[in-house]
């Protein structure tokens, strides 16, 4: 592969299902895939240095395009150099369109042609972001990977109000690629659909047709069960292309991602690890621990046997009891680290199961040994 260049390799399927083992070159950084990214919403992958990203062995990360448009702003990007000099991490980054913060201001959104009125989360200001408005934060940015704008389609929506939003999310996918001048940044464009099979068929090869350098699958975990969740990944990804990348946005439970992996995804990105690590939930090797319960108060075994994370291999499960209960910033750093870990190694044993040919026993062992419920952690 060329360093100048965004390209996926397919390494190996599993023979028992639709798992890829993969290899992303962005633009000279290598990503193994499946993978999962942290969530750096704000520049920041919250409580994390730039050193913790890499000790966790994270090799690409997430930021959002809609709070760094609002701060600090793309001039002060501009002027930092981009993103990667800002906050002074030179792995690969992928930034989102910025279409599922609009999405998720419904009270005051207004949906046109031209793109979507809304107002601030800040200060009520009123803000409008377009496919090209999208386009031109994500190139100020610098992120290596942009993300289509697109509208996350509701759940549950009629089936023509959901026609009538894929043809414009196809429109403003259109718009968005022709007004994409970076050569040294992917862009992917985003399959919609909700839960209509002939909708998801229909926004997938249209937007294959236009030829991005991956593929999202959106529109998935905003409130549907998970019965329709998967479903909605069984009528998109047959219509993927084999030899670009696959992405499910904001999915973080661990089912959800063995799901999906089944499947064929390749990336995914969540804030779950780290929402729930400021609230004391940990995904361990034995279960799920909520840290703030009386009964690690004096318990000085390590957090997670099996983890090699700074957390599990130098303090105690009532020495992190004693941090949150304080509210100590070091414990609401330790667990982050801790969780965002777990995941990663997570995805490293799900690569090493596809590539043996054995996803579907890991799937079942993760499953039942882990004992996670109906939420995945």
């Amino acid at each position: 592969m060329n360093n100048d260049e965004f390209k996926y390799k397919l390494i190996h399927q599993d023979k028992n299902s639709k798992a890829r083992l993969g290899k992303l070159n962005v633009f000279g950084k290598e990503v193994d895939t499946p993978v999962f990214m942290p969530v750096g919403t704000q520049a920041t992958v919250k409580f994390l240095s730039s050193q913790d990203i890499r000790d966790i062995k994270a090799s690409i990360i997430l930021g959002n395009t809609y709070h760094l448009w609002l701060r600090p702003g793309i001039e002060t990007l501009k002027k930092a150099g981009g993103i990667h000099s800002f906050m002074n991490y030179d792995g690969p980054i992928l930034t989102d369109s910025g279409g599922y913060q609009v999405f998720s201001l419904a009270d005051s959104r207004k949906i046109k042609e031209e793109g979507v009125y809304f107002k601030s989360h800040l200060d009520g200001s009123k803000l409008f972001m377009s496919p090209e408005i999208s386009i031109e934060v994500q190139e100020a940015i610098g992120s290596d990977i942009a993300i289509s704008f697109d509208e996350c389609i509701p759940y549950p929506s009629t089936y023509e109000y959901a026609k009538d939003s894929v043809d414009r999310t196809l429109r403003w996918a259109k718009r968005g690629k022709d007004a994409h001048t970076r050569k040294n940044q992917a862009l992917f464009g985003v399959v919609q659909g909700s839960e209509y099979p002939e909708l998801r068929k229909y926004c997938a090869e249209k937007l294959c047709e236009m030829v991005f350098d991956g593929y999202s699958i959106g529109g998935t975990s905003v409130g549907e069960d998970k019965t329709t969740h998967y479903q909605m990944l069984d009528y998109t990804l047959p219509y993927l292309p084999e030899d670009k990348p696959r992405y499910e946005m904001g999915i973080g439970a661990v089912n959800d991602i063995l799901e999906a992996v089944e499947r064929g995804v390749d990336m995914f990105d969540c804030v779950l690890p780290t929402r729930i690590a400021r609230h004391g939930t940990l995904m361990t090797s034995e279960g799920r621990i909520n840290i703030k319960k009386n009964i690690y108060k004096d318990d000085f075994t390590p957090l997670d046997p099996e983890c090699d994370c700074e957390c599990c291999r130098n303090y105690t499960k009532a020495y992190i009891n004693h941090l949150f209960r304080n509210d100590e910033g070091l414990g609401n750093r330790l667990m982050s680290i801790h969780n965002l870990r777990f995941l990663i190694r997570l995805m490293e044993g799900i690569r090493e199961a596809i590539a043996n040919d054995r996803f579907m026993e890991y799937k079942e062992y993760i499953l039942h040994k882990y004992g996670f419920d109906e939420r995945g952690f």
